[in-house]
């Protein structure tokens, strides 16, 4: 045993002082399978153990336990015998037969379509195994590829009832709808309830998957195909592979039937027209029937009567013969026995050829190789253990993922599913995280460059940029932002940065200048600004302009808040009164100088007779009047006009 195999703890143990463990075989959602050794008996046994996170869950530990009570009452070769089941501290587990071999599911990736005498062969098998179940009451539930064993002996087997239930108690809602999505029938799909005629359903599409290769239904989400199943009819399966006969396309359908009440019965009304199947074919054996009662110890006259009543069975159109005499009967009855004979020897020989041919197959041929397992979402060491556990030799790679947690399995090299020779070497792809990058500027770039851009290193940039109006040309970016994925702080990236995929960006870009409205009216200003997806507000401030006439724009207040301009803020106008004005004083009767002083102190300009500025005159000079009187009002910087003489 490895250091690998080691790893996981029931490797080694002993359970319930009987079972020695191997190593383990499968894992899946409610169980781990692994070989073991029942040392009391000492044969090689599968050993099913419900997982650990499980085994304080009632419910779980009721279906662990009606799998083995349902599996134990079918007595059939084509159903996995369960030997025992019990409970070992906190370990509860079923002991089952042990068939070396592969799974129809490894089978159809391999070869990924069977032909018609593959299909048929292990179809009569399923059938015979599901119809014991049917027959003892019991609906499988989880019928699938998965669930078919294709022994290295040639056996085929049906297993895993985990989900059985008696037909007694068919309901499944919520929870309960545990079956696999892909086979999964519509009434279980629109009214939670399942019998015999759900698992007719699930074997049409097992056998449309062997003849074809392929589901019929597709989707990338389950309630795409489970709605699928639930609304649309299964194709005949000579529409993709035109090899298959009419017969196995009628089979499918019918199985496959929308209604429960168009399927078959039961496995046993399908298998039976299976085997007609077989017969109308001649790919498998026929069975034969009797078509009168044998017996013993009958005279002439008892023969004379059955004779007549077979052949009329056989062609009821054709005329009742006359008697015939026990000679006659007796050669009859030899050429039938050497007819049967020849029939049982070409059986024994077809039989001897597949066996041979089986054997073959898992000894040497391609079902000697082995698959990869799925590890995806395991550490390196968990994958490493599980690829050495199958015969492997694991390599360790690294790759950056977006998708995949740092040090967490991405996938293999070859991929999971592939079929190699033991010993052969698997590359474990593990995520190193996402890469790092160090942006360029994105300031001046246009948006569409920037997003080019950023998309080209798988950076998330926000659906919609924030506008704003600024200097830069519309269109342009003009400043950057970065949110971590992994919830840091945001941070720029207008002038470059460093980041990592998977980061997020928002685009600051320009929405362009910001429109002047200065000089125009209130209702050029309006549609000006609403152009530019900015609202104007009902309230205008007013305010004195010593340059603009009244009722013209000034301009627009400052922003509510820091920053420039959106669309979609709303603007106030500033609007003119037209220039402040000031009373004039009253200068008459005044000297020019004095007058002067007077006027110009409080804003205004004098203008007078040109003489009042010649030497000696200015003193000399009174005004006589003015204009306007100093009962007006102007400006800052208007002109009273002086009228002066001189003084005597």
């Amino acid at each position: 045993m490895t250091t690998n195999q080691q790893a996981d703890p029931l490797i080694g143990r002993l359970v319930d002082g009987r079972y020695r463990v191997r190593a383990r075989i499968a894992r899946g959602g409610m169980a781990t399978v692994y070989v073991a050794t029942d040392l009391r008996l000492e044969r090689r046994i599968a050993l099913k153990v419900m997982h650990a996170h499980l085994s304080d869950d009632s419910s779980f530990q009721s279906r662990f336990i009606q799998e083995a009570r349902a599996a134990a009452r079918l007595a059939d070769p084509h159903v996995v015998n369960v030997f025992d089941q019990g409970q070992d501290g906190e370990l509860a587990y079923l002991v089952m037969e042990y068939l070396p071999g592969i799974t129809l599911r490894e089978l159809l990736r391999e070869q990924r379509r069977l032909t018609v005498p593959q299909t048929i062969t292990i179809m009569d098998a399923v059938l015979a195994g599901l119809s014991a179940a049917h027959r003892a009451g019991i609906v499988h539930r989880d019928v699938k590829p998965e669930n078919v064993l294709l022994a290295e002996d040639g056996r085929i087997k049906i297993g895993d009832f985990g989900l059985a239930r008696a037909t007694t108690a068919n309901t499944a809602t919520g929870q309960q709808l545990l079956g696999t999505i892909a086979y999964l029938a519509p009434e279980l799909v629109t009214r939670g309830t399942a019998d015999a005629r759900s698992d007719i359903y699930a074997l049409g599409i097992m056998l449309y998957e062997m003849l074809v290769g392929e589901q019929p239904y597709k989707g990338e989400q389950p309630m795409q195909i489970a709605f699928q199943h639930a609304t649309e009819s299964v194709p005949r399966p000579s529409v993709r592979n035109p090899a298959v006969p009419e017969q196995l396309d009628e089979l499918v359908l019918w199985a496959t039937e929308k209604s429960p009440d168009e399927r078959p019965d039961d496995a046993q009304q399908m298998l039976e027209r299976l085997r007609d199947i077989e017969r109308d074919l001649g790919i498998a054996p026929a069975v034969a029937a009797a078509t009168a009662p044998q017996r013993s110890q009958a005279d002439s006259a008892e023969l004379t009567k059955i004779m007549p009543s077979t052949m009329v069975l056989s062609d009821p159109a054709a005329p009742t013969p006359q008697a015939v005499d026990n000679a006659t009967l007796l050669r009859r009855r030899s050429s039938r026995r050497r007819a049967r004979g020849a029939l049982l020897l070409t059986l024994v020989l077809l039989l001897a050829t597949v066996a041979g041919g089986v054997g073959w197959w898992f000894g040497s041929g391609p079902g000697s190789l082995v698959a990869v397992p799925d590890v995806a979402g395991l550490t390196y060491d968990e994958a490493a253990s599980t690829l050495t556990e199958e015969g492997f030799v694991p390599v360790r790679g690294e790759e950056n993922s977006i998708e995949v947690a740092r040090d967490q399995t991405i996938r293999t090299d070859p991929e999971e599913g592939q079929r190699l020779d033991k010993g052969a070497e698997v590359t474990v792809i593990i995520s190193i995280g996402p890469a790092s990058h160090t942006a360029e500027a994105l300031n001046g770039k246009t948006e569409q460059e920037a997003r080019d851009y950023l998309a080209d290193i798988k950076v998330n940039v926000a659906d919609q940029p924030l506008l704003l109006f600024s200097d830069a040309e519309a269109g342009r970016v003009i400043n950057a932002f970065v949110t971590p994925r992994d919830g840091g702080e945001v941070y720029g990236c207008g002038d470059g940065c460093d980041l990592l995929e998977d980061d997020s960006v928002e685009l600051y870009v320009s929405a362009g200048p910001f429109p002047d409205v200065s000089g125009m009216s209130v209702d050029q200003a309006t549609t000006t600004l609403t152009d530019k997806q900015l609202q104007v507000s009902p309230e205008i401030v007013y305010a004195f302009s010593e340059k603009l006439q009244k009722d013209l724009v000034i301009g627009v207040s400052d922003r509510a808040e820091e920053g420039n301009w959106r669309p979609g803020d709303t603007v106030q106008l500033i609007v003119s009164k037209g220039p402040e004005l000031f009373p004039v004083p009253d200068v008459t009767d005044k000297t020019l100088v004095e007058a002067k002083r007077i006027i110009e102190g409080a804003g205004f300009t004098a203008t007078y007779a040109a003489w009042g500025d010649l030497p000696g005159f200015a003193d000399l000079a009174k005004v006589t009047a003015q204009d306007p009187g100093a009962d007006k009002q102007l400006p800052r910087g208007g002109t009273v006009k002086l009228s002066i003489q001189l003084s005597g």
